[in-house]
Formats: structure tokens, sequence, C-alpha cells
């Protein structure tokens, strides 16, 4: 169930609002049952067999949380219970890849497993790794089985993130959601109306100007230097505003409830490096992979090689966690490489900020930087994306070009231009993408959620407030979103 769809807009999310508030007048624990039914029969109406193992992954989670209760059995119990997730993890997610490659490598055909990778498995599998973790680090045992499977299942953040901590969620599910009010309740609408517009009206509207470019790629055809530049800064555009405008929505709906998200997003093709674009990239998973790989591998505690070392083992398993595939290793490799030359950088000139010039020659830098790496996010095959980057330098010059179709799709409705007139828009609707990323503040930003109150973006000329004004601006932005739910997109995160 799409958050962008008429089903959940219409029929789900209002249900269960209409439930929890019934709820709640009986016990804030009714309201936080109410919240766990409507989270698993979200999960389930997607394929209700893989809704058995997501329990199963619950239960057996909660019970060795349990059992590590005793401290002479915490870390061999622990670390059972993170090879079983792992295990799990990657049967589901790269048993076909490690077949196509030892097949490759050996000559020897192997069989195709038909597995369907159960929704959001990285997500919920990674959140209850860090439990486990935490647990053998000496963190509490979680005792409530209501308020731990609320953790893990809670439907706002379940699919896609963002990736959530158990000592930051299951204290808000055992207050009973006391901080809930309508304010909170009108903020986390518009927030919700705000990451709905991103995804349906920007990312969904871009995906045209990227999808059938890297198909024709990926399928052996070429490109001209004009198509794979727009191609590339069109899915750069598309995917942060489908995945902030997915982890925006999470935290609209999780206020809705009067359950407070973690920001994910900070602006981060405003950055000025790659350390800082990892700070305000996806923030949830660079925690995790901070928190649970990079520091456990000895961080920058073992000497400067063994840093930079560890600097490129977690990328690339941060890559492999996005996809089983060589060009997602690539896309970590390449963001590991790029942070060890930021260190080093940093190292010999010191760290500083940069000021005049340097600053458009640091945000050019880091922008290029992180556009080129998209090409194999984007890319579904090495060669599609080899293919684009002989584009960009304009040497497709062997295969067959690409043609656009000669129609742009604007909201769905379907407009007939010549290519040349494909060109000019898929530029000037990417151009104006490019410059909300840059010239417009965080959703959360806008709305003074929590983690920007004491934020150095703080100050914000534009602030939510609640009157007529913001009113009729919400209702727009929903209003203008409807239209394009027609095409039914799947978020980008969905597929990791």
């Amino acid at each position: 169930m799409l958050f962008s769809s008429f089903t959940f807009v219409f029929n789900f999310l209002p249900a269960v609002l209409l439930a929890f508030a019934a709820a709640r007048r009986h016990s804030p624990r009714a309201g936080v049952l109410v919240l766990l039914g409507a989270s698993l029969f979200f999960y389930g109406a997607w394929r209700p067999v893989y809704l058995l193992l997501f329990l199963a992954s619950v239960g057996m989670n909660f019970s060795l949380g349990l059992l590590m209760a005793d401290p002479r059995r915490r870390r061999p119990i622990g670390v059972i219970g993170v090879t079983i997730n792992l295990a799990a993890l990657c049967y589901f997610k790269y048993i076909n890849f490690l077949l196509d490659n030892v097949s490759a490598l050996t000559g020897t055909p192997l069989p195709f497993a038909s597995i369907i990778l159960p929704l959001g498995i990285s997500f919920f599998t990674f959140q209850q790794i860090a439990y486990l973790v935490d647990v053998m680090r000496g963190a509490p045992v979680e005792r409530d089985i209501i308020s731990y499977t609320l953790f893990v299942s809670f439907f706002p953040h379940l699919i896609a993130g963002p990736l959530v901590h158990h000592a930051e969620m299951i204290p808000q599910f055992k207050r009973g959601t006391a901080s809930r009010s309508s304010v909170l309740a009108a903020r986390g609408f518009a927030i919700f109306a705000a990451g709905l517009f991103k995804k349906v009206v920007i990312a969904d509207n871009l995906a045209q100007f990227a999808t059938p470019v890297f198909a024709h790629l990926d399928s052996g055809g070429g490109v001209t230097a004009s198509w794979a530049w727009l191609a590339t800064l069109a899915y750069t555009l598309q995917i942060y505003f489908d995945f902030s405008g997915y982890s925006d929505m999470a935290i609209g709906l999780g206020l809705m409830f009067g359950i407070r998200l973690p920001v994910n997003f900070r602006s981060p093709y405003k950055s000025l490096s790659i350390i800082e674009f990892w700070r305000r990239w996806h923030i949830t998973l660079s925690r995790f992979l901070r928190d649970y790989l990079y520091i456990p591998l000895g961080g920058n505690r073992l000497g400067k090689v063994r840093r930079y070392l560890n600097l490129l083992i977690t990328m690339l398993l941060g890559g492999l966690w996005h996809g089983a595939g060589w060009t997602f290793l690539i896309w970590g490799g390449l963001h590991g490489v790029y942070l060890g030359i930021n260190h080093l950088w940093r190292s010999a000139i010191g760290v500083g900020n940069p000021r005049g010039p340097m600053r458009v020659v640091s945000w050019a830098v880091t922008f290029m930087a992180v556009v080129l790496a998209w090409v194999f996010f984007r890319a579904a095959t090495l060669g599609g994306a080899w293919r684009a980057l002989k584009g960009f330098a304009g040497l497709s010059t062997d295969e067959t070009a690409f043609v656009p179709s000669g129609i742009v799709r604007v909201m769905d409705l379907p407009i007939l231009v010549s290519a040349e007139a494909s060109l000019t828009i898929g530029a000037a609707v990417t151009a104006v993408a490019l410059l909300c990323a840059l010239a417009l503040p965080n959703v959360p930003q806008i709305f003074r959620y929590r983690e920007y109150r004491r934020a150095p973006e703080a100050g914000s000329p534009i602030r939510w407030k609640l009157n007529a004004i913001w009113a009729l601006l919400v209702a727009l932005a929903f209003t203008t979103a409807l239209f394009g739910m027609w095409q039914r997109m799947e978020f980008l995160y969905f597929q990791f």
C-alpha cells in the first residue's frame, strides 16, 4: 500500500486515525494497540504470507533479547541473533547475486532461486540488529512485546525508513503518545502534504527524463552527451525528492499519532564536502553505519591507514545494503574513496569553512562527485553505467542512440512534443528542481520540527503557522498532488 495512493489517503489513513482517536478515549494503551494492528495490516496487505516472516523475525529477536537478560549469556546469544538476522537478509536479498557470481567464476550453471524480496527487510532487519547489539553493550532488555513489535512495525517508517532506534521509539509508545494534540496533528498533516507533493509532483515527473534513458543504456544503447547529463541530473533530483518526500510523509504521519520520527535529510545537495553530504543524506543510515560498523571496526582510533580502510569497508557494505549488484558496490566504494580523499584533504589544509569563491568550488566538486556516483546507483548493469559515462564525454558513437518518445507527461497528462522540445523541457524541469533543492529550506525546517529548533539552519525566513494562509497553501499542495497520484509510481527505496 503506497502512501501516494488513493487507498491509503482516503481509506486506510482516515480509518486508522478515527480508530486511534476512539481507542485513546478508553486508554493510551488501547491507542497503541490500534497502531499495532494497523501497522501489521499495512504490511500484510502487500503479501500476507510475508507477514508471517515479519512476525517470526520480531518474535525471534524479542525472545533473544529476553534471554540476554542474563549477563553471562548476553554476548553469545547476541552474536547468534545477529548472525541469524544477517543470514535471513542474505538469503532473501543476496542469494541470487551470490549464485550468479559463483556460476560466472566456476563456469558451472547454478539454479536461479525464485525469491520475492520482502518489503522493508533491510530496514526492519537493521533496526533489530541494532537492538541486539545495544543489549549486548548493556542497554536495558525490552520486556513489553507490544511496544517492541510496534517499534519495528510502525507503518510510517516500516517500508522505507527512516531507520529508527529502539531507544527513541519505545519510550514514546510506553508514554501512550501523551503529547498528541490538534496542533501537532495539523502540523503532521501539513508535513505529509508537503512530502506527498515532493514525491508526486516533482520526483515522479522527473522520472520520465531518467527512466527511459537508463533502460536504453542497460539494453545496450548509447546516448548523446545532452541526454546522458540530463538523465543523470534528473535522477539525482528524482531520488532526492522521492526519498526525502517519503521521509517527510513518515514524519507527518507519525505526528498525526503523537509520535516523533527522526529527520532523515538536511538539504544534502547544499553540502560543501562529502563528509558534510553524509551528515545530511539518509542521516539515520549514516548513524547506523557509524555506530554499528565503522566504530566497531576501529573507527579512527587505529591510525590513518586503518581509518581509511574502515571508511572504505563501511561504505562498500553500505552500498551492498542498498542492493545486490556490482553497481551498488561500486557506488559505495566510490563514496568510501571520496570520504578518504576528503579526510586527507582536511588533514593537509586543516578543517575550515570555505569562504567566497572557494564555497562555490567546494560545492561544485562535491555535487559533481555525488552525481557521477549516482550513475552506478541508477544503472541496472555495469554496461549501462559505462555507456552513460561514455555519453558524458560524447563518446557513444557505436551504439544505437537514444530517441525520446515524443511524449512529455505533466501529472500523467500526455503532451506531444518534438525530440528537441523534450530535451529542453527536461532541462528546464531539472533546473527548477535543483533550484528548489538548493534555495529552499527543508520541509521539517519550515515546520519547525523538533530537531531543527536549535540547528544552525533554524533561522529560516519561511515558517509554518497555524493560520488561514498556510492552510490554503497546504490544501493547494495536497490537491495538486492528488491529480498526480493516478501514476501510482512506487517509492525508489521500496526496492531496498
